[in-house]
């Protein structure tokens, strides 16, 4: 039971604080009501997938799924657009956490077992991942910086630009990437994660930034 509660605490934070960096990114209102309930469904079911049935690979591939229907159906976000949303916010925090993962586990030496979450040193790796992305968050929405193309109506016509398509795009070795993660992360290898998700950061954030400059030339032309 005590693992159970653990398990549940840290991975609200974790999924709590990815909705609250990907929000404060697209400058979207943020309901932290809903933002704590969506955390608490994905980590129930979570903890059912990877302890209960020790099927990692699917428990990533399904939280990724279930932060999309969120992202759509509880935070009403157009689905073309809360698939880019839920592609951006899992590289950004993917970056930030097998970050941390390499420091703790390779040059401090913290051993990481990512099949089992519920250790002082992974939960530790967990919320100082979690903080992170609360922090890097609280700045964007500081310094007002951020994307603002995303509409506020679920139900509104859009007509993707090429730059949204390939936002759109990314999506595929979004996916493919996350669930490799724990192929790679016993390999000698596992350095280079950090940088091909931040290849794909990088491609997000470029085409979003093009998506608002466009917009914005068109709006004061």
């Amino acid at each position: 039971m005590l693992d159970f509660i653990l398990f549940m605490i840290f991975s609200i934070l974790e999924t709590y604080a990815m909705f609250f960096l990907a929000f404060k990114i697209f400058k979207i209102d943020l309901y932290h009501k809903e933002m704590v309930f969506a955390s608490f469904i994905m980590g129930f079911c979570s903890y059912t997938i990877r302890i209960n049935y020790g099927m990692f690979p699917l428990d990533i591939f399904s939280q990724y799924a279930l932060m999309f229907c969120f992202m759509w159906m509880l935070f009403r976000i157009h689905p073309f657009y809360a698939s880019i949303l839920t592609g951006m916010t899992y590289q950004a925090y993917l970056v930030i956490q097998t970050s941390l993962m390499y420091l703790l586990n390779s040059v401090i030496i913290m051993p990481l077992n990512i099949l089992n979450p519920i250790t002082k040193n992974m939960i530790t790796m967990q919320v100082l991942s979690a903080l992170t992305a609360i922090l890097i968050g609280m700045y964007v929405g500081h310094k007002r910086i951020g994307y603002d193309f995303v509409p506020d109506k679920p139900d509104v016509k859009i007509k993707p630009t090429t730059n949204e398509k390939i936002l759109f795009a990314l999506n595929l070795p979004t996916i493919i990437v996350v669930t490799s993660l724990n192929y790679f992360f016993e390999s000698r290898f596992f350095f280079i994660i950090p940088f091909l998700y931040g290849i794909l950061l990088w491609g997000y954030l470029y085409f979003s930034y093009k998506k608002d400059r466009n917009n914005y030339e068109s709006f004061i032309s």
